[in-house]
């Protein structure tokens, strides 16, 4: 399908499917910023509430050529940001009356905080009954452990699923991304959207309690049930356990990764390298007999790849349909003419002029497409804006 034809029906007077949907964001660092961004891509109007003291979301290193840091510009484009200090009355009476006109909160502060300052879900749902409020915490809004602090790599801990990545021969490693955020970021967005979808049906508003720690047990690929039935999974590094080979091998020039989970991949990967008479042999044929074969059949493919380009063994491997990719850094990923295509990498006006190619929404939409429409705001670029009609007068900038 030519990008054309995908788009042949698109509208261009939307800025996306949740055009018109009003959201407050009361988060900070990732994980609740990040499912506000999501909102914002596909054109909710989101409203970033910014506390005038700290300079959330400010971590560097900044974006070369713009100043500006890679972390509050990432999950802050197309929002508004407006300055409230909501520990002081003026700033809470503020908020309650943004409240009145907003579908959705969202905030990813420790449980009891904004209850504390008079902002909670019951205050929230006193002026909008059918309000529907998302809170994001490391350990949830109840269980034993709720007043604990979290940040993303110790929830990696906890979860168990630091302890099986990395090298069977090494210790724990940490996803280098920050997994636990974006995964409780992406279940708050989707049980938002699920929300609000029951509240059309039934006008009824609801709380949503999202732990980074169940969005990473949730995600685990159904290895808890493993473990929590005797079977706990193993480290493996880059082999798996159900798929024998699968590995990254050593080219010259650089490394490769192959997965074979089918017979009929094997058999083909058989003639590639040379080696047909292990197609259908006894320890060979069969995916179980290849598990139990793992170290000699490992050794088979890693030999011929080391002798060969990166290039070599890629022509190989897709002259054959088998599923295997160059190992590649994100500098190599972003120069991809497919990443271009998919319009993963916008160039975008950031608030202080400077341009920066700022990664794209993941979902494509074919009627109502969704782009970078704005860099993060200023903190508190929008308030005079914003509060204009609202007094008293907001705390903050």
């Amino acid at each position: 399908m030519r990008r054309e034809e995908f788009y042949r029906e698109a509208r261009d007077d939307l800025d996306g499917p949740l055009n018109g949907l009003s959201v407050l964001d009361v988060t900070k660092v990732w994980s609740g910023p990040l499912a506000t961004s999501l909102l914002a891509d596909m054109g909710a109007d989101v409203l970033r509430v910014e506390l005038p003291y700290g300079r959330d979301g400010e971590v560097p290193p900044e974006i070369p050529g713009t100043g500006l840091s890679w972390f509050r510009e990432t999950v802050n484009r197309n929002k508004r940001s407006v300055g409230l200090d909501l520990r002081q009355p003026a700033g809470r009476e503020a908020f309650l009356g943004l409240v009145r006109d907003a579908d959705l909160v969202v905030e990813n502060y420790r449980p009891g905080t904004l209850d504390g300052w008079g902002v909670g879900y019951a205050d929230c749902r006193r002026v909008r009954p059918d309000v529907v409020f998302v809170s994001i915490t490391g350990w949830g809004q109840f269980g034993p452990d709720v007043d604990r602090p979290a940040y993303d790599p110790v929830v990696q801990a906890a979860s168990g699923w630091m302890a099986l990545n990395g090298d069977p021969a090494g210790g724990p490693v940490r996803a280098p991304t920050f997994l636990a955020d974006e995964l409780a970021g992406l279940h708050a967005a989707v049980g938002a959207l699920a929300a609000l979808a029951h509240r059309d049906r039934t006008g009824e508003g609801q709380h949503l309690d999202v732990a980074m720690l169940d969005s990473l047990l949730a995600s685990s690929c159904g290895l808890l049930t493993l473990a929590a039935t005797g079977a706990p999974p193993a480290r493996w590094g880059n082999e798996t356990d159900f798929a024998v080979p699968s590995n990254v091998y050593s080219c010259r020039g650089g490394e490769v990764y192959l997965s074979v989970a089918l017979d009929k991949h094997w058999r083909a990967l058989a003639e590639t390298i040379g080696r047909p008479e292990l197609a259908r042999a006894p320890g060979y044929g069969r995916g179980a007999q290849r598990r139990r074969n793992r170290a000699e059949v490992d050794a088979l493919v890693a030999e011929w790849c080391r002798s060969r380009t990166v290039d070599e063994v890629m022509a190989a491997f897709r002259a054959a349909n088998l599923v295997a990719e160059r190992v590649r850094t994100l500098a190599e990923v972003a120069a991809d003419p497919q990443v271009s295509a998919r319009d993963m990498l916008q160039p975008t006006v950031l608030h202080n002029g400077t341009v920066a190619p700022l990664t794209g929404p993941a979902v494509k939409f074919s009627r109502t497409p969704t782009r970078i429409r704005r860099g993060a705001p200023a903190a508190g670029a929008d308030s005079r804006d914003v509060l204009a009609d609202t007094a008293p007068e907001p705390d903050g900038r």
